[in-house]
């Protein structure tokens, strides 16, 4: 219940800021993620008590038997794929990773600098491959195919060839001097005291369900829970967290 209303805030969060399409997606990607989880976990685990198929035996696998304990603790498992993936799209698209780079600029320059620059990466290289994929398809029928070892080369290298550019341009603009220059001023939004307050307090319903014992789940050899009100607690302040981005206008854009 825990993960399922982290989940469910996450995508509060996003929708609240206007990223409903980046929501989607990640659940449409997170939700094959977890169904692959399932699949696999009950497969290959021979562990739990509670057989609901004998499939015989399977070369490489032996006899496969799949449990309900199994296919329990794969549910879990994709479930935390299912809520870290919604996690990554809100901030990959509400998330202005400059700002970051402004925020922490002081606290940690290096560590700041690296996340903005990976943030900023990725989506070049998935453009790099699509636009790969397209120039590959328009070669005609009587071109040679292009293989996937020989497509993930050529993105390889445009990627070493771009990171060489990168690091060039940062030694042009003196990011390796360590001078203390000042950081320019930060921009103060009407909403910071919601963004820290709902911080706050899901880090303070955290603090209490850990100090309490917390939910407690156990797939193996049979499915054993405990779930408190403390756990109770921190799902329902996860919930709510997600509802941080909503305001009259229409959500908060560029946070």
């Amino acid at each position: 219940m825990v993960l399922l209303a982290g989940t469910l805030g996450a995508a509060l969060a996003g929708v609240g800021a206007g990223c409903g399409r980046a929501v989607l997606f990640s659940i449409k990607i997170g939700g094959a993620i977890a169904a692959l989880m399932i699949l696999v976990n009950g497969l290959v685990t021979e562990r739990g008590a509670t057989v609901l198929l004998r499939l015989g035996e399977w070369p490489l696998f032996g006899a496969v038997d799949v449990t309900a304990e199994a296919l329990m603790a794969g549910a879990v498992i994709g479930l935390r794929a299912l809520g870290t993936m919604v996690v990554i799209g809100v901030w990959s698209a509400a998330v202005d990773p400059d700002r970051v780079l402004t925020s922490v600029h002081r606290v940690a320059r290096r560590s700041a600098l690296t996340a903005t620059l990976v943030s900023r990466l990725v989506p070049l290289a998935v453009a790099d491959q699509a636009r790969l994929a397209e120039a590959s398809s328009l070669r005609g029928p009587a071109a040679t195919p292009v293989g996937k070892a020989a497509a993930a080369r050529r993105l390889l290298a445009g990627s070493l060839d771009r990171s060489v550019d990168v690091a060039a341009t940062l030694e042009l603009r003196g990011y390796s001097i360590g001078n203390k220059d000042s950081a320019p001023a930060r921009r103060r939004s009407r909403h910071d005291r919601r963004f820290l307050l709902s911080g706050l307090a899901i880090l303070a319903a955290l603090t209490v369900n850990l100090l309490a014992g917390g939910s407690q789940f156990d797939p193996y050899p049979t499915i054993t829970w405990h779930f408190g009100p403390t756990s109770l607690l921190l799902a329902a302040v996860l919930v709510l967290g997600g509802l941080v981005t909503r305001s009259g206008s229409g959500g908060i854009r560029g946070s």
